[in-house]
């Protein structure tokens, strides 16, 4: 037995919990679902920025993430926007995420950067789409190989 042989499951359960994660937080300011936006219940007013605009990518990235479609640039752009969030609006408050209440900040970002790295997994709608034709490249091993058409 190959020890990576779950390394491709292991990651797609990875990406799949953290982009239920970021879409339950999207959903949460947009639609005042799941206990609203910060919990007050209530949703985050249309175009305010960037607490709306913040919450589409949320959503979107999350949901993108989710299922492993266009999961690399929807990583990226929710690591993007997590960073964002950690040095605009937590970091001013205090230089360490557990004084400036920007731990969620910071997790979701290096998970999406890892995410956006290593790839979506062996689970994803990503290696739905491409063709596996003779010479494709398999995501997971990273390397070459032939199939039969």
């Amino acid at each position: 037995m190959r020890a990576d042989r779950f390394g491709g499951p292991a990651l797609s359960l990875f990406r799949m919990v953290i982009g239920l994660l970021f879409l339950c937080h999207g959903l949460a300011s947009l639609f005042g679902v799941f206990g609203g936006s910060r919990g007050t219940g209530e949703p985050v007013p249309l175009g305010q920025w960037p607490g709306w605009w913040a919450a589409l990518i949320q959503a979107v990235c999350g949901a993108l993430v989710l299922v492993g479609l266009l999961t690399r640039p929807a990583a990226l752009i929710a690591s993007g926007s997590m960073a964002y969030a950690y040095f605009v609006v937590h970091q001013p408050e205090a230089l360490l995420p557990l004084r400036n209440h920007g731990e969620l900040s910071v997790l979701f970002c290096w998970s999406f950067l890892l995410i956006a790295v290593l790839g979506p997994g062996s689970w994803a709608l990503d290696n739905l789409r491409r063709h596996r034709g003779v010479g494709a490249v398999d995501v997971d091993a990273g390397e070459r190989r032939s199939v039969p058409a």
